[in-house]
């Protein structure tokens, strides 16, 4: 029987991962490590959400699905520069919109039954048609960070902090500031003549990005993936300002360099990434 974890949207089109849970002692661990882009409304722009505890791992399923993740319609809160953010978690919807996006992206795997997929559509439908529209405010990426996140932030945004399993990176910058970035770097790329699919994938961050209010906040998390690296890479990562420097030197038509730096971040991430398809 198939096992989908229904965690949340991701931005390459599909879920997080179909695959499986472990066991540890008593605890239930995903298997997938995953990294995560989060949108944060200031409090006085949002609506009023129950504070999210960070709890363990809690594992709910039904006839077809498994997923890990609280199904309340809480918040993540955090204080950054002095104002209080909120991140919706909106676990139903974005489970909802992995798993559509799943089938999408593997219309011929037969996983799902075409019952659970209209059921799916006729739910999200309604989610979306609320009033105020509910949206995703999360990405996830299995295994690694996509290159084109860093194209959101500068390397000063850069927070080494501890979690539970050890030391992880995060970014943080104004909604604004990362939507004009990821503009540039669209229009960077696109008058580069990448391929088109390269190209829409930057353009469907921008939209995503573009939903949001200026005066948001954008988190990126490595989360789980640090645990992947030594603490000494995570200290030493630039990937943030070799993305910037490929696309100032795209831009100048300097396509060497930009090469050189794009290398560096595809190697920092391409063996973590890899662990996709060793999955």
């Amino acid at each position: 029987m198939p096992i989908l974890v229904g965690r949340a949207e991701t931005d390459r089109g599909y879920p997080a991962f179909p695959g499986c849970i472990r066991l540890i002692v008593g605890r239930i661990l995903p298997v997938i490590s995953s990294a995560y882009l989060r949108s944060y409304l200031r409090r006085d722009n949002a609506a009023e959400y129950e504070v999210h505890a960070r709890a363990r791992t809690v594992l709910r399923g039904n006839e077809y699905f498994l997923w890990t993740e609280p199904p309340g319609e809480d918040a993540f809160t955090v204080t950054w520069q002095g104002e209080t953010y909120v991140c919706p978690r909106n676990p139903r919807l974005r489970m909802l919109e992995g798993l559509l996006a799943f089938n999408n992206a593997f219309p011929d795997a037969g996983l799902i039954p075409s019952t659970e997929i209209v059921t799916a559509n006729d739910e999200l439908s309604r989610l979306r048609g609320r009033t105020p529209p509910m949206r995703s405010h999360i990405l996830t990426s299995p295994w690694h960070v996509p290159i084109r996140w860093f194209a959101a932030f500068l390397h000063e945004e850069k927070e080494l902090y501890e979690r539970g399993a050890g030391l992880s990176v995060r970014y943080r910058t104004m909604m604004g500031d990362a939507q004009a970035r990821v503009a540039r770097a669209t229009q960077i790329v696109a008058a580069a003549g990448f391929d088109g699919a390269v190209v829409a994938q930057v353009e469907g961050l921008e939209s995503w990005l573009d939903r949001f209010p200026p005066d948001s906040m954008l988190e990126l998390d490595y989360d789980g993936v640090a645990e992947l690296f030594a603490e000494g890479d995570l200290v030493l990562d630039e990937s943030a300002a070799d993305t910037a420097a490929s696309l100032l030197a795209l831009e100048l038509g300097n396509y060497e360099e930009a090469g050189s730096f794009y290398a560096k971040v595809a190697r920092r991430w391409g063996p973590v990434q890899s662990l996709a398809f060793a999955n």
